[in-house]
């Protein structure tokens, strides 16, 4: 665990990033973690991110959300990873386990959001290497994500960590009149060579 580096100031070398018992085995975190992922998620969504939201969610159901992700982070089910600047969360991730009995080896990748302040430092990357390690150290055989396809900054980051699309379903995503291809991409670890790691990916331009 590496919550007792959580007092690091701001402007340091990078992020803080915690797994789910890091965030849990700091009170003060764990106190204020659901408020402050209200915060994030609700800015960029506001701010028009394609996060699975057309208006920002509210407290209660962001609470919610993260009661479930930390219950199956904590229980094998999931992981969850939260970045932080000093005590100030700037960014999370989490997977979960397919709850079908036939999909329970593999696991999706639901959500990755970056505070707007901290975008463009490489924070999304960071949490997103680290959800794959989690995942490979969880035995997962394949992780799977979906996302809108004019998400060009995310779907480069998963691209190169070894992401692949397995499948789009053209003007799936809608909004209002809008509407945008919802793309499905993979990370299968039974194709990888023994003893395959994220950081053997290429280099990526940094985003949220």
């Amino acid at each position: 665990m590496r919550h007792s580096m959580i007092n690091e100031p701001d402007g340091g070398p990078g992020p803080v990033v915690l797994d789910a018992h890091g965030v849990l085995a700091d009170p003060e975190l764990a106190a204020e973690f659901a408020e402050s992922t209200h915060r994030i998620l609700a800015d960029l969504v506001g701010a028009g991110a394609a996060l699975g939201w057309v208006d920002p969610p509210g407290r209660d159901e962001v609470a919610e959300l993260v009661e479930r992700v930390l219950a199956a982070a904590t229980s094998g089910n999931g992981a969850l990873r939260a970045a932080y600047a000093g005590r100030t969360l700037i960014g999370l991730g989490y997977w979960l386990r397919h709850t079908r009995p036939t999909s329970r080896p593999h696991a999706d990748l639901e959500k990755l959001a970056v505070a707007a302040t901290a975008h463009r430092r490489g924070t999304g990357r960071t949490l997103t290497t680290a959800l794959i390690a989690d995942a490979r150290a969880a035995g997962i055989e394949v992780l799977t994500l979906d996302a809108r396809a004019d998400n060009a900054h995310a779907l480069r980051l998963y691209r190169s960590l070894g992401f692949r699309e397995y499948g789009r379903l053209p003007d799936f995503v809608a909004i209002g009149e809008r509407r945008w291809d919802k793309v499905f991409y993979m990370l299968d670890f039974r194709a990888e060579p023994s003893g395959a790691t994220a950081s053997d990916a290429g280099p990526v331009a940094e985003h949220a």
